[in-house]
């Protein structure tokens, strides 16, 4: 069963996703948050699998919001929610720790396959919306993430074989596990394989922080 908090300011929007989310057999609500103060609190309390996060909200926002539900280092996937194709906020969610972001008027088996996958480990981002924020994303690098000028590869690189390499830079195109294994000629299971060790090698946290990395050290541009 996987446990949902359901964040947004809007009480009617709220009550849309819990009645959706409630006619699944594998979904339970176990809270709703008002704002990111209380997603951040009953988070705490509650121990989610994953967050649905609105970004624009009194008080609180859903970045700073899941900024503190990431710093907690619990167990909950936060899935951030946007009103627009491209939010200008949204961005900074990647940087947050966001696991997904979808658009509020996704559909209805969007969003559930959305909830599911960000709560077994996996991420999830509107294909449409994918290369919009990391692209935004990425004008809003530091310079301390720039390449060095000796062109020394990135630490953070250097324990990856040449195919892991490889499938990360297409990780970071929006490539999906079956789009990678039927280009690169691979068996799904192995793209898997491929993908869980480049997390564990890069230290990140999911697919969404593993495609932030390929930009940070221009393995896309």
């Amino acid at each position: 069963m996987t446990t949902v908090l359901i964040t947004d300011d809007q009480p009617l929007q709220r009550f849309g996703f819990r009645m959706l989310l409630e006619s699944q057999d594998d979904m339970t609500v176990v809270g709703e948050a008002a704002n990111g103060a209380e997603a951040a609190r009953m988070t705490a309390e509650l121990h989610p699998d994953v967050v649905l996060m609105d970004v624009r909200m009194p008080g609180l926002d859903g970045i700073e919001a899941t900024r503190r539900i990431v710093a907690g280092g619990g167990r909950t996937r936060v899935l951030i929610l946007t009103t627009f194709d491209l939010d200008e906020y949204a961005y900074s969610g990647l940087r947050a720790g966001a696991s997904g972001f979808l658009v509020k008027d996704a559909q209805p088996e969007e969003l559930l396959s959305g909830i599911r996958a960000v709560a077994t480990g996996d991420a999830v981002v509107a294909p449409s919306l994918t290369r919009r924020l990391l692209d935004a994303y990425v004008h809003h690098l530091p310079a301390a993430t720039q390449p060095s000028p000796s062109g020394s590869p990135d630490p953070r690189l250097t324990t990856l074989t040449d195919r892991e390499t490889e499938i990360l830079r297409v990780m970071g195109q929006g490539w999906t596990n079956t789009e990678i294994a039927e280009r690169l000629h691979l068996a799904e299971s192995t793209v898997k394989t491929h993908v869980g060790r480049i997390l564990a090698k890069t230290g990140s946290r999911d697919r969404v922080q593993a495609v932030i990395l390929a930009y940070e050290t221009k393995l896309v541009g």
